[in-house]
């Protein structure tokens, strides 16, 4: 066996709740989405000089010559999520994708990879939320000078076999939120915002004061859904650093139509929401239907002032 001792960046690419996806697409579906994924990340890969290693399940291992390269292949294929969709006859759904980067010594055994990068990017895609980009220290420190890359400390993490805690970075690879610029003064900071539902005569915000909503059947969710298909516990909606991310918890999926465009399924995933669109749970709703929560994203930015407590709306 020819073996060689080398320094490279390890990227892994995992195919966010896959189980789920065979769960409702069933085998023929779900295999079709995640071949698609695959065959767009191959591309991406191959554009940025990178190889893939192997591909376990919904796992993807590559190499790359540079922590620059792999870190821009990260950034596009987060980029690309769009592009690996399935559209159904009544639905459209869209993936999520983890991604953990690490820059360090790995020994190439013929077309196989081992060793300490290998190892660490692993356990960063592991504990790597969806759309999220991970990395370390050594990956920032290999990152040309003037790169332009935005990097973040999140926190400090273990591996097994290695000692000692290591910090961990986000790079931060989605435009800055949509919903702060809205302002026609773009510079002018946000400095409240609040998310507003509205589901017939129900209003609720979230926000400060309210940093999460539950949704479903059961009575003791903020906003209560009289539907047999929506589950007891739904879904909840959580505030973000100033944004607002829905979370399905259900048996049945949740539908989200953002800005009018087409509704996207979310199962067991989470996704973020946009300025302004319909949630509905277990089902497709048109805007006017019984099922459809109305939710609007609201700021209001140092330039201006809430009046009778009203903010200005993003939608």
């Amino acid at each position: 066996m020819l073996q060689k001792n080398l320094t490279c960046a390890i990227l892994f690419v995992d195919i966010s709740g896959s189980t789920n996806l065979y769960e409702s697409l069933g085998n023929t579906g779900a295999l079709k989405l995640v071949n698609s994924c695959i065959s767009v990340l191959s591309g991406i890969v191959g554009e940025h000089h990178g190889t893939i290693i192997n591909t376990i399940g919904d796992e993807v291992m590559c190499s790359f010559p540079n922590a620059a390269q792999a870190v821009d292949a990260a950034i596009v294929i987060q980029k690309s999520l769009d592009s690996m969709c399935l559209n159904l006859p009544d639905k459209r759904i869209l993936v999520n994708i983890r991604i953990g980067i690490h820059w360090g010594d790995v020994i190439k055994q013929n077309y196989d990879m081992f060793g300490d990068a290998v190892s660490v990017a692993s356990h960063l895609v592991a504990i790597a939320k969806p759309m999220q980009i991970i990395t370390t220290a050594p990956t920032i420190d290999a990152l040309p000078a003037g790169s332009g890359f935005d990097a973040r400390r999140i926190e400090r993490t273990t591996v097994r076999g290695k000692g000692g805690e290591f910090a961990v970075y986000e790079i931060v690879w989605q435009e800055q939120d949509d919903t702060m610029t809205f302002s026609s003064v773009e510079t002018m900071p946000v400095i409240f915002c609040r998310l507003h539902l509205k589901h017939g005569d129900t209003e609720l915000y979230v926000d400060s004061d309210k940093p999460f909503v539950t949704l479903g059947r059961q009575k003791q969710n903020d906003l209560v859904i009289n539907d047999v298909i929506a589950s007891r516990q739904h879904a909840r909606i959580e505030s973000r650093r100033g944004k607002f991310v829905l979370i399905d918890q259900s048996t049945n999926g949740t539908y989200v139509s953002q800005e009018s465009k087409t509704p996207l399924f979310v199962h067991s995933d989470e996704i973020t929401l946009s300025s302004h669109g319909i949630i509905s749970l277990g089902r497709e709703a048109q805007p006017h239907s019984e099922e459809a929560i109305h939710f609007t994203y609201e700021y209001q930015d140092a330039g201006s002032k809430a009046k009778d407590g009203k903010l200005s709306s993003s939608g």
